[in-house]
């Protein structure tokens, strides 16, 4: 018995050390992929900032509280759980910014539909709400360019996030 234990030792060990190996390669290309998006996302928001025509300096940002703070629920595990979460634009140009206000209710109604899309364990970590906030960006300036002809909007900000 001790001959057959010993042989089914090695075996396990390797498909256990197999296992290991692929949990940390998926892990690696997930944060690679994350640490680049973000990378990417942050160079291209800087890169994209108005530039006053006559001094050639970057116009100073503004910034647009949207209130009410959104308020999305998620079933997680079996339980119910919240998430609170209060942003504000940024901004170069307040006309552009104005002319963005007439469309709050799409972007709002886009923003609620991904935020409950999102995955509560995802948000509970640094990384998803970095995430969630590159796409809540993405999402704002996907509406501005579709109504505008421009993104206008550089950033989303959350201001407040709390997770329950």
């Amino acid at each position: 018995m001790a001959t057959s234990d010993a042989v089914k030792d090695p075996a396990d060990k390797g498909k256990l050390k197999l296992i290991i190996l692929i949990a940390v390669a998926v892990l690696l290309a997930m944060g690679v992929s994350v640490g680049a998006t973000w990378y990417f996302m942050k160079s291209a928001s800087q890169d994209s900032a108005p530039v006053d025509p006559a001094s050639g300096v970057k116009l100073p940002a503004i910034y647009e509280a949207m209130s009410p703070a959104f308020v999305v629920n998620f079933n997680a595990n079996g339980r119910q759980r919240y998430m609170q979460v209060s942003m504000s634009l940024q901004a170069r140009d307040q006309n552009d910014l104005n002319a963005l206000k007439v469309h709050m209710p799409v972007i709002r109604n886009n923003l609620v539909m991904l935020f409950s899309g999102q995955s509560f364990d995802d948000l509970a970590t640094p990384v998803g709400q970095e995430m969630l906030r590159q796409k809540a960006t993405a999402s704002v300036q996907e509406v501005a360019q579709k109504e505008l002809g421009k993104v206008v909007i550089d950033q989303v900000l959350f201001t407040n996030f709390v997770l329950q």
